[in-house]
């Protein structure tokens, strides 16, 4: 996509007539990736800029527009011609600049106070530095910079910019919700009802919000989210947060996986829950019948209490770094595979690299479709049992004295 500037100097009508076939171009090629409407003169007060980025709803490209006024943002999607649409009503009767930036070229539309258009171009900063496009699109598809509850966490400033110190938190939020986006994708959940999750252990709400932010912007369904947290300061933050950002059916609570129990849920998250915690929390989202359920376990001391290390792999153990190792490996596959034997496919992966963050494992859970002999799974987990010569695992007792394992 190329424009040079015509000397000649058209009319508006010539200029702005090409600048939507060049947008529609862009969309054509789904090289689109963000444009904005700037230097308002609408009538609607403290309305700034428009925000417009491309999504997928329900497998069909649209088109989400983010109405930045002085204190607040309301998103709007559209389907692409409806986008197309409402864009052409926009310029210039309620702005008069346009910033269009694709994976290829950026380009400006601008109107003089008597209506005189002009069409600039020029290459943008993503194609200089030749950074791969598909990759650029997919990041840009789960969360974007210009979300208002970065700036009131303080991942970015007033400026919608990255704060250099928040740069491995930013990556953790972004990887956390592309993980969950392809759980959701692959999960029975139906975003034609109410979405309810709970956040155990949600400190400052940082992925709180952001799992929020995804179910209710960008994939415009109920999400019903609660933050839980042991730190009463933490809870008023976030509550303070959630009411002044305006993101109605995000609440924190005071306590933890013990005193906070939803008897329903469709997601369940705890991330860095310690020790038994995490046992907890998985038992939680069982009981309550979780779709998909996300832990990121820390600390393991009730199995490295317990373990007797065989004969043979005493001379490996006898350090205790690798045994603390053994003690993490051996308690999160219990865990994994006593999800298994509740109907949940289950993967134990890095959440993110080790450069980012030295709590980097996950275990993802999705529930399965139909019945399945449990029998196979939980004689392997007795094995596993008697190999390491284990009394007792927390998450094994909570579901035996529930009856949730047969």
């Amino acid at each position: 996509m190329s424009v040079s500037p015509d000397t000649a100097a058209p009319v508006a009508a010539d200029q702005r007539a090409r600048f939507f076939t060049l947008l529609d171009e862009c969309l054509a090629q789904n090289a689109l990736v963000k444009l904005v409407l700037a230097r308002h003169v609408g009538v609607e007060p403290d309305l700034q800029r428009i925000l417009i980025t491309p999504v997928t709803l329900k497998g069909q490209p649209c088109l989400s527009f983010v109405y930045r006024y002085k204190t607040r943002d309301i998103t709007k999607n559209h389907p692409l011609a409806e986008s197309v649409a409402l864009i052409g009503q926009l310029l210039p009767s309620a702005f008069r600049n346009a910033h269009l930036l694709s994976l290829s070229d950026e380009v400006q539309l601008e109107f003089s106070k008597k209506g005189k258009a002009s069409l600039s171009s020029s290459a943008p900063q993503q194609a200089r530095e030749a950074r791969p496009a598909g990759h650029d699109r997919e990041k840009k598809r789960y969360l974007d910079l210009s979300r208002p509850f970065l700036v009131d966490l303080g991942v970015t400033n007033r400026q919608h910019e990255l704060i250099p110190a928040m740069s491995r938190k930013w990556k953790q939020i972004n990887k956390f919700i592309e993980v969950f986006s392809h759980a959701l994708a692959s999960s029975p959940i139906s975003l034609d009802k109410p979405v309810r999750v709970a956040d155990f252990g949600s400190g400052k709400g940082y992925l709180t919000f952001a799992i929020h932010d995804y179910l209710r912007n960008t994939l415009q369904a109920q999400g019903e989210v609660t933050g839980v947290e042991l730190r009463e300061d933490m809870v008023s933050l976030c509550n303070a947060a959630a009411a002044r950002l305006e993101h109605p059916g995000l609440v924190f609570r005071c306590g933890d996986v013990r005193s906070v129990a939803p008897s329903e849920l469709e997601v369940m998250i705890a991330l860095h829950a310690c020790d038994t915690a995490t046992d907890y929390a998985i038992h939680t989202g069982i009981r309550s019948g979780a779709q998909i359920i996300m832990c990121s376990p820390c600390c393991h001391k009730q199995i490295r209490q317990q373990i007797q290390s065989p004969v043979l792999l005493q001379p490996m153990l006898q350090y205790g770094l690798h045994l603390g190792q053994q003690a993490e490996m051996v308690t999160d596959s219990l865990r994994a595979l006593l999800l298994e034997a509740c109907g949940y496919e289950t993967k134990v992966f890095e959440f993110i690299s080790l450069e980012h963050t030295n709590k980097n494992k996950m275990i993802l859970a999705v529930k399965r479709a139909g019945a399945f002999d449990p029998a196979p799974l939980l004689a392997r987990i007795e094995e596993l049992k008697r190999f390491y010569a284990i009394r007792e695992q927390c998450l094994e007792s909570l579901l035996r004295a529930d009856g949730l394992l047969s």
